[in-house]
């Protein structure tokens, strides 16, 4: 049977010889001092070989990290990185602007995505263009010198007018909070794509609301391009004013208004152009035909 002394560390004259053939190993000593209680050890460890690999390995991911370029795909995939049941929420969010709910905060968190804007944006240039000719139809349907022909450049106006709308204003609003930002002012303000992802989802509730456009009534019109503007506009208002608010007031109260006045132009101005119900010109005799229908009978 093996004695106490035969399972104690022993020094060992291979380790000596190990050492000066390579200085650069790495070493694990162990002392056990015999002032102390039982079994305590003092245990030195040399990590000087697995920080400097972590460091090496952690340098290769950063630089794997800052290779995708905007001109890579993988730069835009991030752009388009949600899933279906997101895309619900944030829609939702978006027709039940709730007091108190931030949109960016509580349902954007820090993930803004070019998926649900983009989509949003194509569908409403459809929505508006076809619904437009079918009012147009509707409107003109009793009369027989109407020739229905469906106008297909309205698709291209739409989508100048509705993309421009979702991409410049965003640009612009960002700018600005940007430049008050750094104007000395304690205003926090979001990030560009934040801004755009809002405001795409703003644009949601006229998909339905440009369908029931189609409504050959102007009181039905209007009236749901109130309701559509006051839920868009509170989803805008909702979100910009924390933002604005430590700004002065002159400035902040500007701000929200400009946003409201923008967004009510695109409103008014689809209502105006794609859904203007055409006015029925009835010819006017001139006096040529009047004497000659009057020579006629006599």
């Amino acid at each position: 049977m093996a004695s106490p002394d035969d399972l104690t560390f022993q020094e060992f004259e291979e380790a000596a010889d190990l050492l000066s053939a390579d200085p650069g190993a790495s070493t694990l000593s162990v002392s056990t001092s015999s002032g102390t209680t039982a079994g305590a050890q003092d245990i030195k460890v040399d990590l000087s070989e697995d920080e400097d690999n972590h460091q090496e390995s952690s340098g290769l991911l950063g630089e794997e990290k800052q290779t995708s370029g905007f001109w890579t795909f993988e730069y835009y995939q991030s752009f388009f990185n949600i899933d279906t049941m997101q895309v619900v929420d944030r829609i939702r969010g978006s027709v039940m602007p709730l007091p108190g709910r931030n949109f960016i905060r509580h349902h954007i968190r820090n993930n803004p995505d070019l998926y649900g804007p983009f989509w949003i944006c194509v569908t409403l240039v459809f929505s508006v263009a076809i619904s437009g000719n079918l009012s147009t139809f509707l409107a003109q349907q009793g009369d027989q010198k109407y020739h229905y022909r469906p106008q297909f450049h309205r698709v291209t106006i739409a989508a100048v007018v509705v993309f421009l709308y979702a991409w410049l204003v965003p640009l612009g609003v960002w700018g600005f909070l940007t430049w008050r930002k750094g104007n000395e002012r304690q205003t926090s303000g979001y990030s560009f794509l934040e801004t755009v992802c809002v405001y795409g989802y703003s644009l949601f509730i006229f998909i339905p609301t440009s369908i029931l456009w189609s409504i050959p009534f102007e009181w039905v019109q209007w009236t749901l391009i109130l309701i559509a503007m006051v839920i868009s506009g509170s989803v805008l208002v909702l979100t910009f004013w924390p933002v604005v608010r430590d700004d002065t007031k002159a400035a902040a109260f500007a701000t929200v208004a400009c946003i409201v006045v923008l967004h009510a132009l695109l409103a008014i101005g689809c209502k105006l152009y794609f859904f203007e119900t055409a006015l029925e010109m009835k010819p006017i005799p001139t006096p040529g035909h009047a004497v000659t229908n009057t020579s006629k009978i006599n």
